[in-house]
């Protein structure tokens, strides 16, 4: 298998440092630094790495609108690595178009574990900010009106419920909440890679979920 290509965009060079250590001890290839995020955009250009590990608060253009841009040219999948999570932030880099967000207290395994899933076209999501993940999603019928209550009053359920997902969907919908891998899920159900994409990309569009992550979150209300 090969290796996953990181490019590491963080202020502190010792963070920074740290980081290529670990992630190069566990076979990732580390192709890149930077220490703001005019130097990240630039790097994704001419690297094109796998995943972009991205803090969020960084002097000059700051990890979002670095997210926001290397996401809209392709230049890679962005996981979010950052120390803090406010709602504000875990909104602005989910909606960026970052595929994951984990905090700094990760353990190293965690972050390995993500970054390959990352680069395998997954997405990832600390458990310890699902809370915040589900304020973004819609709470709400597509026509506006309030959504129905037949979860019992809980919002993020009742969208579920509201959102016409056929029996297949709901299916790749739980196992989005139990972190399956598309891999896993195609073994799971019994169908092919391609299908459980097709499926997934459904699952979003009628949940309006911003990305996978959201939509995982909004898979364990229902439990």
């Amino acid at each position: 298998m090969t290796a996953p290509r990181v490019l590491l965009a963080d202020d502190h060079g010792a963070i920074r440092e740290g980081l290529r250590i670990m992630l190069e001890s566990h076979g990732i290839d580390v192709v890149g630094e930077a220490a703001d995020g005019v130097v990240a955009v630039r790097n994704a250009r001419a690297l094109r790495p796998d995943v972009v590990l991205m803090d969020l608060r960084m002097p000059g253009m700051d990890g979002v609108e670095a997210t926001r841009q290397i996401v809209a040219e392709g230049c890679g999948d962005v996981l979010v690595l950052t120390s803090f999570d406010e709602q504000e932030l875990v909104a602005d880099a989910l909606t960026a178009g970052a595929v994951g967000f984990l905090l700094k207290t990760v353990d190293a395994p965690s972050l390995v574990a993500a970054v390959h899933s990352v680069a395998n076209g997954d997405g990832v999501l600390d458990p310890r900010i699902t809370r915040r993940a589900l304020g973004l999603i819609p709470r709400s019928a597509p026509d506006g009106e309030a959504s129905p209550t037949a979860s019992g009053g809980r919002p993020e359920a009742d969208a579920v419920a509201a959102a016409g997902l056929t029996d297949r969907e709901r299916g790749v919908l739980e196992t989005l909440g139990e972190g399956l891998s598309n891999a896993e899920i195609a073994a799971r159900l019994g169908i092919s890679l391609t299908t459980v994409k097709t499926h997934v990309s459904n699952v979003l569009g009628k949940l309006g979920a911003r990305s996978r992550a959201h939509a995982a979150a909004l898979a364990r209300t229902r439990r």
